[in-house]
């Protein structure tokens, strides 16, 4: 179940830290509307890798589409495989 706590309750914030772990963020609402996620910097990394992969993984497609796609054997070879 999320955490979910109004924007005012971090004039504790030690409290409201210490509630934060890895895949259990604490979520923040301003006049009783989702605002903030408060998450660890390890799974912000994680996050930040996927964009990235997924963003590569993309222009990888769009390039297939736009030049053909390379065969598993040609793979294979390319890679010394």
């Amino acid at each position: 179940m999320p955490n979910i706590k109004p924007v005012s309750d971090l004039r504790n914030y030690t409290e409201v830290l210490n509630e934060v772990s890895e895949n259990s963020p604490v979520y923040l609402t301003r006049n009783g509307r989702g605002e903030f996620a408060i998450i660890k910097l390890k799974e912000l990394d994680k996050l930040k890798a996927t964009v990235k992969l997924l963003a590569k993984l993309e222009e990888g497609e769009r390039s297939a589409r736009e030049k053909g796609w390379i065969s598993a054997e040609d793979v294979e070879a390319e890679l010394g495989l």
